[in-house]
């Protein structure tokens, strides 16, 4: 398989006359509010993919069965690990450098020290393997894709670090890109999708060498103001994208969890009211997209050990 198209084909989609996209709920695991309102979504089939971050106190044993299940018989979503390597979560291995309070750095601070070199590699990698052995602990087989939260996945050496990660743990795993086919010229409001470009193609570069998938373009960024209109703004994301592109979101249900632990929140209940409303399939519909079917994946159970 080819280093620039994700491990799911194409020809998975729902309508032959549509085109297939993946459209990837982020944050799976950081809070009970979050966690339900993802997987109701995933029930009503306005979901195709969860990105699932395993560090948090509320991602537990149960939580990953309630998502799992929703797989049983016809499966609804493929399932992802949401890398975590920003505060304020805590790393699962001692020894990552640099801390915040204990726990891992600010993003700002993750991207400076891979900019100048400064990560440890063999703490760096010990994190990254810790994190997929819990994720596959939970689900009982490796993740269906990677990706980063904050997209901390693309920071230099963590993106190689990553990439060889996937490749030894998760074979067949896509990783997400964050680039997008759309011109720079139309991309001028979106200074943090453009960014998110730049990043993305040396990430490109070094999956396609060492033949890991990736997902053929991205869509979804856009500043988290509190006034922020997702309805609006969504078929935005449409705009341009490819058989196979990634949209991501961030549905969510508030609470006092999710509160402490993170600035997102009333903008996740707008976009699960759209996501989960009667717009949301007219849109998609009307661009000439549907969500992609997930490849029935061997129950965990049934797996031999």
């Amino acid at each position: 398989m080819k280093g620039d198209h994700p491990a799911y084909p194409a020809s998975s989609v729902v309508s032959p006359l549509s085109s297939a996209i993946w459209l990837c709920a982020d944050d799976y695991g950081i809070a009970r509010g979050v966690n339900t309102a993802i997987r109701d979504l995933i029930m009503r089939g306005r979901l195709n993919a969860a990105s699932v971050m395993v560090v948090p106190p509320a991602f537990t044993r149960a939580e990953a069965r309630s998502l799992a299940i929703l797989n049983n018989g016809t499966p609804r979503a493929a399932i992802g690990l949401h890398l975590t390597l920003t505060a304020p979560f805590r790393p699962l291995m001692p020894g990552f450098q640099p801390l915040r309070d204990g726990g891992f750095p600010l993003l700002r601070d993750l991207f400076k020290a891979g900019l100048l070199r400064r990560l440890n590699p063999a703490t760096l990698a010990a994190e990254i393997d810790a994190q997929l052995s819990a994720f596959t602990a939970a689900f009982g087989r490796p993740p269906d894709f990677i990706d980063g939260h904050q997209h901390a996945h693309l920071a230099p050496q963590v993106r190689d670090a990553v990439l060889a990660a996937a490749k030894r743990r998760a074979p067949g795993a896509w990783v997400r890109q964050c680039g997008s086919v759309q011109p720079a010229i139309k991309r001028l409001g979106d200074p943090k999708g453009l960014l998110l470009n730049a990043f993305s193609r040396a990430m490109r570069a070094r999956a396609q060498t060492l033949g890991v998938p990736t997902n053929p373009a991205f869509a979804g960024t856009y500043g988290f103001r509190s006034g922020a209109d997702f309805a609006r703004k969504f078929p935005r994301f449409l705009d341009a994208l490819p058989d196979g592109g990634v949209v991501m979101c961030h549905p969510g249900h508030v609470d006092e969890e999710l509160i402490r632990l993170d600035p997102l929140t009333d903008l996740r209940e707008r976009e699960y009211a759209y996501l989960a409303g009667d717009t949301f399939p007219a849109t998609l519909a009307r661009a000439g997209f549907a969500l992609a079917r997930p490849p029935i994946i061997q129950a965990p159970e049934s797996r031999p050990e």
